[in-house]
């Protein structure tokens, strides 16, 4: 019988660490799918961001079936596409391309991954009023998902030293979630909001191995704050370490990356992922001395028996 095949990628800088070809092959195989996830990394190809288009023309032509796209493709990427999903318009922002009957159509997995992975560490805490640190591509998409259905924040505060940056972004928020839902604030002025703050959420890159450091002053974490990561590499984030020390309750970046890389599956596939073994699978990879899960590449891809 002829065994489903798919061949997918990742378009981004410096995303050789990536962990998605292991998850996506191990999701492939536990469905008996024969599926390919590429790295094409824009700097090992010395292309510069704004030839995503034609890394994506030229996945086109051999027959990809899908793309993620990453930092920092996801905004100049949206010209080459037919179609853009709701959620991705909204955003401004495209992290996955489905590629069928001769369309590319743009979606944007990230804010449903955060809200996902966000309620299933922390379903019961306070949302009245939130502060979150950093208003670029993954900002924005955390931001959403914050004021969405599935997280429902009431109040959100965005604090970006580039302050039109921060400013663009809650018009946006106010624009599709109400008027009083979204203010821009000055880093200057971060200890102000956080005083009567349920919880902090840090998407900014500081905290990975090449940004190392906290996000804002230690003194400014306390412990009634829960404290929420994008970062997923390093696992356990300085901030989060400090947060833990001082008895906050904590999400790190991992349900984010699971949960958008299993509806990136699902686009890519039209196959229902395994969230838990997913999950089971990502702790593997990121734990000391971490090998990929059994179910890898090659069984994945194995050629069909002549």
């Amino acid at each position: 019988m002829h065994q489903p095949s798919y061949l997918t990628g990742l378009i981004g800088a410096g995303i050789g660490p990536s962990l998605s070809p292991p998850l996506h092959h191990s999701e492939a195989a536990r469905h008996s799918l024969r599926l390919l996830y590429r790295i094409i990394d824009i700097d090992v190809l010395g292309a510069e961001p704004e030839e995503a288009g034609r890394l994506l023309a030229a996945a086109r032509t051999l027959g990809f079936d899908g793309l993620n796209i990453t930092h920092p493709c996801k905004q100049v990427i949206i010209e080459h596409l037919d179609a853009l999903d709701p959620e991705a318009a909204a955003l401004g922002a495209v992290n996955t391309v489905v590629l069928r009957d001769g369309r590319a159509v743009g979606y944007n997995t990230d804010s449903l991954g955060f809200a996902r992975g966000f309620v299933r560490t922390l379903p019961d805490v306070p949302r009245d009023a939130v502060v979150q640190l950093g208003a670029g591509g993954a900002g924005s998409a955390v931001a959403h998902a914050l004021l969405g259905e599935i997280v429902g924040a009431r109040r959100l505060t965005i604090v970006d030293r580039q302050a039109d940056r921060a400013r663009a972004l809650a018009a946006a928020l106010r624009r599709r979630f109400g008027e009083e839902c979204a203010v821009a604030a000055a880093p200057e002025n971060l200890a102000e909001h956080l005083e009567g703050a349920d919880g902090l959420v840090n998407a900014t890159p500081v905290g990975m191995a090449a940004h190392p450091g906290l996000p804002l002053p230690d003194a400014l974490v306390r412990e009634d704050l829960w404290v929420a990561e994008v970062v997923y590499m390093p696992l356990e984030t300085e901030l989060l370490r400090l947060a833990r020390e001082r008895g906050c309750r904590t999400v790190d970046g991992g349900g984010m990356l699971v949960y958008q890389a299993a509806e990136a599956f699902r686009l890519f596939t039209g196959r229902d992922p395994d969230i838990d073994a997913m999950f089971e699978d990502y702790h593997a990879l990121v734990a000391p001395g971490g090998v990929e899960p059994a179910a890898a590449a090659p069984a994945a891809v194995a050629p069909d028996p002549e």
